[in-house]
């Protein structure tokens, strides 16, 4: 549990600050810089606060007041650029995808809330007349005839029912390509089904669980006929290679200028990675990325260990600013929260069914091939069902074959029930929660599908915080901004777009929600001797504020300014 390491990494700290003389002397020539701060943000249980932190080769040397560090490294260089600014731990947006962000964020959003990204706004679209509106009127702009349209946010409940007859009428020529808000479900008109070869007599000849997952007539696919069946076909159109390069660029801007010095991408797909180190892999990248493989393999693969050996094979080059993390793996259990496709112990209101991403049967074999090879294992998991079947999986292996420190991690963790929060912690999992959840979806979700009671109690980390259970926040960019101020800002006030708060009890304190970007992200990936706290001895990784989180309206937090990041020592101011 997160206060048993909280106690290890006290100690650890106090016998680094009794050493700090020897332990924190820097290599023969380096220079020493230190940097004092309005105040310094340690994320250290014993030392929270500090007035400067010192830095060479990269690395954090000590941290304290202005006076000690000026004795401590006499002949040192004091840089004041941070003098009336906030240093804190490099902040980690622990989950987010390259591949989905490059797309959407240069495809014709219209969605249901506004994004914001660096030069561009792109506004709501409130109801359906609004949606089509701006549909028809992002086609009407295109001034290439033959080029496809591609538009990404349309979400059912807000926009209504949407099919390729509705996407014909607005043009009969161009192919429109409309994403889901989940990323989850596409939707296209006819010109651009018959533009990528997708007929009627090729989804006839699709495993039968995977036709069970499209509707031609409608233009309609998701989960599995989204992802395994219509995406093949339709990826050569959305990574156009100038296309793609450029959303990659303008992820990077984003990230930055959010202040990540870190994220990853569970799931990372092999034959994306060229295409990402072009970009993200450079020594001008301003983080650090890391990739998790997709633990899926075909069902007839023969023995576990071919399992493991085709997620290794699936593992990212390392480059100057990529790399892959060993012994992780991503699973998956049900469908995606914005498309109401999870799997719910108690069903939907309106009669409708969830999906799996992995059936019962095949999970259980992959999470036991992954668990005896010492795997720490990520989970995709949306409704109280599919996080039953994940807890079950883990008990049986657990009992089956016990392994200490596994982490094994619960990530997006929509719904779940108080009883299922004490399991997690008598599991010893942990959890990475999408904290905007309850902020896009509670007011909606409460009244179609769900239900006021359930809604409200989506992503109830004030119960996980309660049990002990470590967790940490990520984006899923583009399911939530890519920003980590946002997701403090979400998950400590659970305000919805109406101006209620969505489930009081499920808040969490802001000490709380900085370390789930901070350390518990970190110790998420395993990465916390590294990263996640301004401690001696770590990279020297910093996010630099304008304003001290603890010192305003947390209804605030979203708003703060951020000047840049320092990632390993380099300082990265933000170009507004």
């Amino acid at each position: 549990m997160r206060t048993t390491r909280a106690v290890a990494a006290a100690l650890l700290l106090q016998l680094t600050v009794a050493c700090s003389e020897e332990a924190a002397a820097p290599a023969i020539g380096s220079d020493v810089t230190i940097y004092p701060a309005r105040t310094v943000i340690t994320m250290e249980p014993t030392q929270p606060r500090a007035e400067a932190v010192a830095v060479a080769d990269g690395r954090i040397l000590t941290v304290g007041s202005l006076a000690e560090l000026g004795r401590r490294h006499d002949g040192s260089i004091v840089d004041e650029t941070f003098s009336g600014k906030v240093i804190v731990a490099g902040m980690i947006d622990q989950h987010l995808h390259p591949f989905l962000s490059a797309v959407t964020m240069t495809a014709a959003i219209v969605s249901i809330e506004d994004w914001v990204l660096p030069g561009q706004r792109f506004p709501a679209a409130r109801d359906r007349a609004d949606y089509l509106a701006k549909l028809s009127a992002a086609e009407a702009a295109l001034e290439d005839p033959a080029a496809p349209l591609i538009s990404w946010g349309f979400h059912h409940y807000f926009h209504g029912k949407l099919a390729r007859q509705d996407l014909d009428a607005i043009t009969s020529t161009r192919p429109i390509i409309v994403w889901h808000r989940s990323a989850h479900e596409f939707v296209l008109n006819t010109p651009a089904l018959v533009s990528i070869g997708v007929s009627d007599a090729l989804v006839a000849a699709a495993p039968a669980a995977i036709q069970a997952q499209i509707d031609f007539a409608a233009g309609h696919f998701w989960e599995r006929g989204a992802f395994e069946f219509l995406l093949p076909h339709v990826q050569p159109v959305l990574v156009a290679p100038e296309r793609f390069r450029a959303g990659l660029e303008l992820t990077e801007t984003y990230l930055h200028t959010s202040g990540v010095t870190l994220s990853a991408e569970p799931g990372g797909s092999g034959d994306m990675y060229d295409m990402y180190n072009s970009v993200l892999g450079d020594a001008a990248t301003p983080f650090r990325f890391y990739f998790i493989p997709d633990g899926r393999v075909p069902p007839d693969t023969e023995s576990d260990s071919a399992i493991v050996q085709a997620a290794e094979a699936k593992l990212a080059p390392v480059t100057s600013r990529t790399a892959p993390l060993r012994n992780h793996v991503k699973l998956f259990s049900d469908g995606a929260m914005f498309s109401q496709l999870m799997q719910m112990q108690d069903g939907y209101s309106d009669g409708h069914h969830g999906e799996w991403l992995m059936e019962p049967e095949p999970f259980a074999r992959t999470f036991r091939a992954f668990w005896d090879a010492g795997y720490q294992i990520h989970v995709h998991q949306n409704g109280d069902a599919g996080l039953k079947l994940v807890l079950d999986t883990l008990e049986e292996n657990l009992a089956r074959n016990p392994r200490d420190d596994h982490r094994t991690t619960i990530v997006h963790f929509g719904f779940s029930t108080p009883a299922q929060v004490q399991r997690i912690a008598e599991l010893g999992a942990i959890v990475s929660a999408n904290p905007y959840y309850t902020v896009a979806l509670a007011d909606r979700y409460a009244e179609i599908g769900i239900g006021p009671e359930r809604a409200d109690e989506m992503v109830r980390l004030g119960d996980v915080a309660r049990a002990g259970v470590s967790f940490s926040f990520h984006s899923d960019m583009p399911m939530a901004p890519s920003q980590p101020l946002f997701l403090m800002w979400t998950a400590v006030n659970r305000v919805t777009p109406s101006g209620r708060i969505a489930g009081p009890n499920q808040r969490v304190s802001v000490q709380q929600a900085l370390e789930a970007v901070t350390i518990e992200a970190a110790y998420s990936l395993r990465l916390e001797d590294e990263v996640g706290s301004i401690t001696p001895g770590k990279r020297a990784n910093f996010t630099i504020l304008e304003a001290d989180p603890f010192a305003i309206d947390p209804m605030l937090l979203k708003d703060i300014g951020v000047w840049g990041t320092v990632l390993e020592g380099k300082l990265q101011p933000v170009n507004h």
